[in-house]
């Protein structure tokens, strides 16, 4: 059974870096020299944009495929060209992706390696310069959304804003927090803290929780810096 998040916690909690803090539906990589060779190569300043742009591929790709481990499977069996049986699994129908504009849009293409057909929603959110307040300016979804398991795409998560606007809209449209994975790269305590209090039965899969974001990712992905 799933732990609730201790919400009771002093001024020093809020830091916390150890993943049982956060409730089991919080879950890091499990860490290993390549990831962290990958995290160091995208926080160093000096990466050119090509390197940069190479390598968190690679992480995407490694977060996308650790958060489909986490969708639903069905049994199923297969006859193989000797004309055996093999029992196995295949996806339950009915996933889709949505990514949170612009920096989610950059995991798109890791989910489409990996699902071909997969259907992709949108979400724009946009936080205020001075207060950061975050709102919703457009979102668009696959019509039957609500019957689908949601893999929301959002690599940077210092605030954790941004992803309760998108979060709060897809519960807008019947998709309840079961059925939501949030795959993310880099986020913070305090971001992971403000998330799982607000949806606790919401699966949320990082590569690392660390006090400070590499916020430039969106901008030096896209060549917008």
């Amino acid at each position: 059974m799933c732990s609730e998040v201790n919400n009771t916690h002093d001024d020093t909690t809020p830091s916390s870096t150890n993943p049982a803090d956060y409730g089991c539906n919080f879950r890091i990589l499990d860490n290993n020299d390549q990831i962290l060779e990958l995290q160091t190569i995208i926080r160093d300043k000096n990466t050119t944009r090509s390197d940069f742009k190479f390598y968190a591929d690679r992480l995407i790709r490694l977060v996308i495929e650790e958060s489909l481990n986490q969708l639903p499977y069905s049994d199923c069996s297969v006859v193989t060209p000797t004309g055996a049986i093999y029992d196995g699994l295949k996806y339950r129908s009915g996933n889709c992706g949505v990514s949170i504009v612009r920096s989610g849009e950059a995991m798109e293409q890791g989910l489409r390696d990996c699902c071909r057909s997969i259907r992709i929603g949108k979400i724009l959110v946009e936080s205020d310069a001075e207060t950061h307040a975050a709102r919703v300016v457009y979102a668009r979804f696959p019509d039957d959304i609500a019957r689908r398991q949601v893999l929301l795409m959002y690599p940077i998560m210092a605030t954790g804003n941004t992803v309760i606007q998108a979060v709060n809209v897809l519960r807008d449209h019947g998709v309840p927090e079961t059925a939501i994975i949030l795959s993310n790269l880099f986020c913070t305590p305090v971001a992971a803290r403000m998330v799982v209090s607000a949806f606790p039965d919401m699966k949320i899969l990082t590569s690392e929780l660390h006090s400070t974001a590499p916020n430039h990712f969106g901008q030096k992905y896209f060549g917008t810096d």
